[in-house]
């Protein structure tokens, strides 16, 4: 059976890994630290002392110190960083080796306050004149920052804006993208992260991430080394083959990882510290980057075989060597030769998720779950049609396959005959099975030759049509008016990114449905009115599923990813769509709530993998909901004294 983790696991496989996390104290780590100073040192010495040790002091995780704080929930996830003290009604004593301040402290992005510190805080810390005398509170900070990047007119400086803000003061850049989510996340996402990585090597200011090529190979395990932070919890990791729908971007793919950890901060409460963007830069075949002078990768064809395999291979040991064995590791736009095998290989052996393949199919899938209290049925009671047979498309199919076996108890082998799809070639049949690829063969069926879509929806006669083609304009009026003749709210997904690469629009989809249709997309789309009525488009994110899918792993210490775990996640956002959305037209929940979603989806999923015995934070938390919104990281303003 093909598996969208590539694994199967038996029930209680792992029981005998775990261990009580139940203290009382916690070992935290304090921002700045001071050495003792001796009485009689002459007024210059402390200068002399402190910048001698302030660039350590700021780039290295300082000695732990032992703060007794009130525990939450057992079992928790351990606040390695002293960053869960920021949401606790105390001040905070930061000293302990040396001192970070004044200037240094300025440039720190997450330290810096800007003009938020206190009269006191700026006399502790050697900040008088080096700010304006106003104070100003995080909340006029974050006011000032929308009005400000609110007079870009261009998504792309907007973006900038946004990432020399994550640069300069990383709190502040959190709470400003927690608090406008709805306005904010096509900026930090996609669709304008497409722009961005294709202007990459002209934006680029200071490394966000790691990057590793094929310079580092024998290397790696040192190159991890040097990134500052060492208890990382998430990876996002992209070799730019296949950047959203754009194609190979090489070494600029890196404002994918960068964009997507974001969110997991913003949308799932994971530590900022606690995640690396990482890019494996192999080369790249596009011819308009290796003439580029302003490219910023390798400049060579892309490597594949042996010596693309030999590189991850090392990679992939060396994380788990660096990280251990519960960090997650997000495959991210890789092209679908490397995305399956990658997924297969390593599934067994590695915390692994796709996105592309897994996160969407989820998302989706909790889309169609909701989109039944509008359609009425079952999913076993509909058919599906779709356009896009890549690691998305067949991700997709796979996990609504998956999850129409388990209400109905049906073999998969049977749900999957319920689900056509089309690619290049036309429809997908058995006539065509010696030249499918293998991620392509369970979805050939007996049915003739079929060339264009237009004709495939006549013939199979769907109730929802799902684009994930990466080919804009391909769900055309032909297609959505067939559509619309033998369903009465016919079901259409135009899932591929950015929004110049949608199969369709929205005002497409509702006009020529004649306002019918349930329609939802990869990227945002405004509301559209039609004979009198607005109606406002779903967005099939992958923001929804991820952050949450990812918080969830890490408070239940899960160690693999099972296919039941995904099937949770859409459980758990379907159940988050209300009545209210649903009168409105919409099968998503508003992102306004995405924390609490998340909550919820982190909840589910590490229920699963305590259900499954893959989860290793024992006890298992009561109330797992409550346990999941007390881990999550809050961008609140640290008290220094």
């Amino acid at each position: 059976m093909f598996s969208l983790n590539g694994s199967t696991f038996t029930n209680n496989s792992l029981c005998g890994v775990s261990r009580c996390l139940t203290q009382s104290s916690r070992r935290v780590s304090a921002p700045m630290v001071v050495a003792a100073v001796n009485s009689n040192s002459k007024p210059g010495d402390r200068n002399v002392m402190a910048n001698a040790l302030t660039e350590n002091a700021l780039t290295e995780s300082p000695a732990p110190v032992e703060l007794e704080t009130k525990s939450t929930v057992t079992g928790g996830v351990g606040d390695v960083y002293g960053e869960d003290s920021a949401t606790e009604d105390q001040s905070i004593t930061p000293w302990v080796l040396s001192v970070a301040s004044g200037y240094s402290l300025l440039r720190n992005p997450h330290y810096n306050k800007g003009l938020a510190f206190t009269e006191r805080e700026r006399d502790s810390h050697y900040l008088r004149g080096l700010l304006p005398p106003g104070v100003v509170n995080h909340d006029i900070q974050v006011k000032k920052m929308m009005n400000s990047i609110r007079q870009y007119d261009v998504p792309l400086q907007r973006y900038m804006a946004m990432m020399d803000l994550q640069e300069m003061n990383e709190r502040l850049f959190y709470k400003l993208l927690i608090e406008n989510v709805e306005e904010l996340l096509p900026i930090v996402y996609t669709p304008t992260v497409g722009e961005a990585c294709q202007k990459y090597g002209s934006i680029f200011r200071r490394p966000q991430g790691l990057f590793i090529s094929l310079k580092e190979k024998g290397k790696i395990h040192e190159v991890l080394k040097n990134w500052p932070e060492k208890k990382i919890q998430v990876i996002v990791v992209t070799d730019g083959e296949r950047i959203l729908g754009l194609g190979d971007l090489g070494c600029q793919g890196m404002g994918i990882p960068v964009g997507k950890l974001s969110l997991y901060t913003a949308l799932g409460g994971i530590r900022p510290s606690a995640c690396l963007p990482v890019t494996i830069d192999v080369g790249t075949n596009n011819e308009n980057l290796l003439n580029d002078e302003f490219y910023i990768g390798l400049r060579r064809r892309r490597a594949t075989g042996q010596e693309y395999a030999e590189l991850l291979d090392e990679f992939m040991y060396a994380v788990k060597q660096n990280y251990g064995e519960k960090v997650l590791i997000q495959f991210e736009d890789f092209a679908n030769h490397n995305a399956f095998d990658l997924l297969a290989k390593y599934g067994t052996s590695h915390l692994v998720f796709n996105d592309d393949i897994q996160g969407t199919a989820s998302v989706v899938l909790a889309g169609l779950m909701a989109a039944l209290n509008l359609v009425g049925g079952t999913l076993a009671e509909h058919t599906f049609l779709f356009l896009g047979a890549g690691e998305a498309g067949t991700g997709i199919a796979e996990l609504i396959a998956l999850e129409m076996s388990k209400q109905t108890g049906i073999p998969l082998e049977e749900t999957r005959k319920k689900i056509w799809m089309v690619d290049s070639k036309g429809l997908i049949v058995k006539s065509r099975m010696e030249m499918l690829q293998h991620f392509k063969r369970p979805w050939a069926h007996d049915h003739e030759p079929v060339r264009e879509l237009v004709n495939a929806v006549k013939s199979i006669k769907p109730t929802v049509l799902i684009g994930s083609s990466g080919a804009g304009r391909t769900f055309t009026k032909e297609v959505v008016q067939a559509m619309a003749t033998f369903n009465e709210k016919p079901i259409i997904f135009a899932l591929s990114n950015p929004t110049s690469q949608s199969e369709c629009t929205a005002e497409e989809a509702y006009t020529w449905s004649e306002g019918r249709a349930i329609f939802a997309s990869g990227s945002p789309f405004a509301p559209v009115e039609y004979n009198g009525k607005v109606y406002a488009s779903g967005q099939a994110n992958n923001a929804y599923i991820f952050p949450g899918f990812g918080l969830g792993l890490i408070i239940s210490g899960a160690i693999r990813v099972h296919d039941d775990m995904l099937l949770a996640a859409s459980e758990a956002l379907a159940e988050q769509v209300s009545q209210e959305n649903f009168e409105k037209g919409l099968i998503y929940p508003p992102f306004s709530n995405i924390r609490k979603i998340s909550a919820h989806i982190a909840a589910k999923v590490a229920a699963k993998a305590y259900e499954l015995g893959l989860a290793t934070r024992l006890p298992e938390p009561k109330d797992l909901v409550a346990y999941a919104e007390s881990c999550m990281y809050s961008p609140t303003y640290r008290s220094y004294r």
